[in-house]
């Protein structure tokens, strides 16, 4: 098992720096700089600005520079637009994403998987078809869709919901139901595939012969190899709910983590464009590697091909 993590983890490095590089290129590719405002500063303002944060100095230092004041200092540098640390910035949205996060990841792991299962029990009847096509609706219809239905025939007819804001507990209903139908349809159709894959195994129609329940067959001999497909997706599934929520928030004027990466690009802001997506490709990698673990331990099959490539 350690070697089968430290093999993650090495990938995960790679990824991370992969990432780094590309968004530290795109970044400096934009067009104009982050000192270019409606007050029209004055040249020597301008290069004052540019020393004050290390951009004048070559490109080749400023990519070096910043890995390594990660490493040494833990520090995401100050945000040009906002004059304040990127870290800071992150750590106070990131509290309202991952419960938006959380909640939407429950809903779909509450719809998703038992509609995967009773499809793939019912397979080839009007409960399989229906589901499916309802599964296919869902991964069809974007969240700028679904959102603005919701605030439509939900929000506006009932008092206790608000259209939009944040802040009491009701209000994390409607955008998390937004965010986690598309994964909830994404999960019914994986976790149909591997049920159906696992309830055709030999040991399941001994089960069968032997005389055990159907029920019982289902949840103690099917459901922990059928829920792997689903296992494996829950991990970047949960960070991508995370980092792809910002159309969410803006429907939603939810003050999350997703309205840096607009607001960072609009402003030209490098720094703190660097450090979200530094940061969530890193909850990517995590999530991931949280996936593949629990992934080895349902099934042991995975953890041994992983040394065995190795």
């Amino acid at each position: 098992m350690l070697r089968f993590i430290a093999s993650r983890l090495l990938q995960g490095l790679f990824v991370l720096f992969a990432l780094y590089t590309i968004t530290f290129f795109l970044a400096k590719a934009m067009p104009g700089e982050p000192f270019t405002t409606e007050k029209n500063l004055s040249e020597e303002s301008k290069a004052y600005q540019r020393a004050l944060y290390g951009l004048d100095k070559p490109l080749l230092h400023q990519y070096f520079i910043y890995p390594k004041n990660i490493i040494t200092k833990g520090s995401l540098a100050i945000s040009t637009s906002k004059g304040r640390p990127v870290k800071d910035i992150i750590s106070q949205s990131f509290k309202v994403s991952v419960v938006l996060g959380l909640s939407a990841l429950g809903i779909a792991i509450c719809i998703g998987v038992p509609i995967g299962v009773i499809s793939a029990v019912r397979r080839n009847s009007w409960v399989d078809w229906g589901t499916m096509a309802v599964a296919m609706i869902g991964i069809c219809v974007p969240a700028f869709t679904i959102g603005p239905l919701l605030q439509i025939f939900i929000a506006a007819k009932l008092s206790a919901i608000k259209v939009a804001g944040w802040g009491d507990p009701q209000d994390i209903l409607l955008p998390a139901i937004t965010l986690g139908l598309s994964t909830a349809a994404y999960l019914a159709r994986l976790t149909r595939g591997g049920m159906l894959e696992i309830l055709s195994q030999d040991y399941i129609r001994t089960a069968h012969a032997k005389g055990i329940p159907p029920s019982k067959v289902i949840t103690r001999h099917a459901l922990r190899g059928g829920i792997l497909p689903s296992v494996a997706f829950i991990g970047p599934a949960f960070a991508a709910l995370i980092s792809g929520s910002f159309i969410v928030e803006t429907i939603f004027q939810v003050p999350g983590m997703g309205q840096h990466f607009v607001n960072a690009v609009i402003a030209r802001d490098e720094f703190l464009l660097l450090g979200v997506a530094l940061f969530f490709g890193f909850l990517i990698v995590i999530m991931n590697l949280a996936a593949d673990i629990l992934t080895g331990i349902l099934d042991p099959r995975v953890r041994i091909a992983g040394n065995a490539a190795k």
